[in-house]
């Protein structure tokens, strides 16, 4: 089952997620972890949290491959040179339940980051180049990895998400002031969007 993307705007963005219970069937959730790639796959995302499909829940996936394209040789080389991404790093492709973040190390690199609710903005974000999380995987065995470069970001993006926590909430002041017209007319569906949306108060589109 595909979901809609629930858009910037609406409350379950801004409440920090559950815990997912271990009386959870197993059944039921590889059934959402499923949908969630289906979900995420259909918006051309590397990364969903289950807030942003409604859901307020300590689940999110991801797929760090297009972000580490291969065959895109003088990118990466690009990225290398402004210290955004090692091209040597692995791609990842797993579901995080129950994530806690155990420490964030490093220095702080920019990277324009986008997310699925929020169509059409794109801002410099600065995040720590390492981190340590706790998470459970689809079988809901504990794991403790390290991960770092492009894939550490695009998992402290998702975390943040099951904090509250987006984006932009991340960015300066007047660069909140300069976006915040584009931010009112996203929570209002005046938003282009190649993938089907959900407004507060209104429903899907």
């Amino acid at each position: 089952m595909i979901y809609p993307i629930v858009a910037f705007g609406d409350p379950v963005l801004k409440t920090r997620a559950k815990d997912i219970p271990a009386t959870m069937p197993a059944a039921e959730l590889k059934q959402l972890i499923g949908d969630m790639y289906d979900t995420m796959y259909h918006a051309h995302g590397v990364g969903l949290a289950a807030p942003q499909i409604g859901k307020s829940v300590r689940l999110f996936v991801i797929d760090s491959t297009p972000m580490l394209d291969e065959n895109d040789e003088d990118e990466a080389a690009e990225n290398v040179e402004a210290g955004e991404a090692d091209p040597t790093e692995a791609p990842v492709k797993r579901a995080f339940i129950n994530p806690v973040m155990v420490s964030e190390t490093g220095e702080e690199w920019g990277f324009e980051e986008g997310c699925l609710s929020i169509p059409g903005v794109r801002e410099m974000v600065y995040r720590h180049e390492t981190i340590v999380i706790r998470y459970e995987d689809e079988n809901r065995v504990a794991r403790e990895e390290t991960f770092s470069g492009m894939t550490a970001r695009v998992i402290q993006h998702e975390y943040d998400h099951l904090e509250g926590v987006l984006f932009t909430d991340l960015i300066s002041g007047f660069k909140k002031q300069l976006i915040k017209g584009k931010l009112t007319r996203i929570s209002k569906g005046d938003v282009n969007a190649d993938y089907r949306m959900r407004f507060a108060g209104q429903g899907r589109r």
